[in-house]
């Protein structure tokens, strides 16, 4: 998500959902990264992975719907 960083902090700040989204979404961000190094999985790993990265999508497409909401012209 290739976002104005002016408009993320607005939204942000004016939005408690969209905080809340955001912080979880970097969250499991930072978890899918974690399995992506490693070279092998256990089936239980390559699970959680795989339902790490659809809440990941879920959450930035709710993300996505809130920041259509502001308009894109922040300085």
């Amino acid at each position: 998500m290739d976002i104005n960083p002016a408009l993320l902090e607005k939204v942000k700040q004016e939005s408690p959902e969209f905080c809340e989204l955001y912080e979880e979404h970097t969250s499991l961000k930072l978890k899918v990264e974690e399995f992506n190094k490693m070279k092998l999985f256990t089936p239980e790993q390559e699970v959680e992975n795989k339902k790490h990265q659809k809440q990941k999508l879920s959450l930035k497409d709710r993300m996505e719907k809130i920041l259509s909401q502001y308009p894109e012209t922040i300085h």
